[in-house]
């Protein structure tokens, strides 16, 4: 049995066949289901709001029901726009699985600026810090292959911070620190 073609296009090139026989039929069917669905929910919506309103509960699952606090916090983030960030924050918890522990002992995220895609890490020794700059493309790639393609674009490693310099009354003019006003 050979079905018949409409006429159109050679056949070496199909391209988009119109539905034809038993495809129209199911495709036709699926519609009038969905038109039918969409009737009935209209008409169970009027019933409830000539019954008192809408805010009963019932057997059957609906928007109003309560959610598992993971589904919320899911729906939350997606609504929000916060996949990136979450997915971030979740790596900053998992550093020492990311980079090994030898890595981790020494190094350790500080922030991620979302808009530039570049995550801050300070280490606590220069050594270190010269070391994570020359392992900081293959960790790029590595946090990129976990969270996405273009999640980070760099990574600015920070070298050990010295004390903070402190102003203020009990300070000489030009002083470098408080060796200074001791001896």
């Amino acid at each position: 049995m050979t079905e018949e073609r409409p006429p159109g296009p050679p056949a070496e090139y199909p391209g988009p066949a119109e539905p034809v026989g038993v495809d129209l039929a199911r495709v036709a069917l699926r519609a009038a289901k969905e038109q039918a669905r969409a009737r009935g929910d209209a008409a169970q919506q009027k019933r409830q709001a000539r019954r008192g309103g809408g805010l009963r509960s019932g057997a059957r699952a609906d928007g109003r029901d309560p959610m598992a606090f993971g589904a919320a916090i899911n729906r939350l983030i997606t609504e929000r726009g916060w996949e990136t960030p979450a997915a971030v924050g979740g790596v900053m918890g998992r550093w020492p699985q990311i980079v090994g522990e030898d890595v981790a002992k020494h190094c350790e995220p500080e922030r991620y600026d979302e808009d530039e895609r570049v995550l801050v890490v300070r280490c606590d020794s220069t050594a270190w810090a010269t070391n994570l700059r020359l392992l900081a493309p293959q960790l790029v790639a590595r946090l990129n292959e976990d969270l996405g393609h273009g999640a980070v674009k760099l990574i600015k490693v920070n070298g050990p911070g010295g004390p903070p310099r402190r102003y203020g009354p009990l300070r000489a003019p030009g002083s470098t620190g408080p060796g200074d006003t001791y001896g």
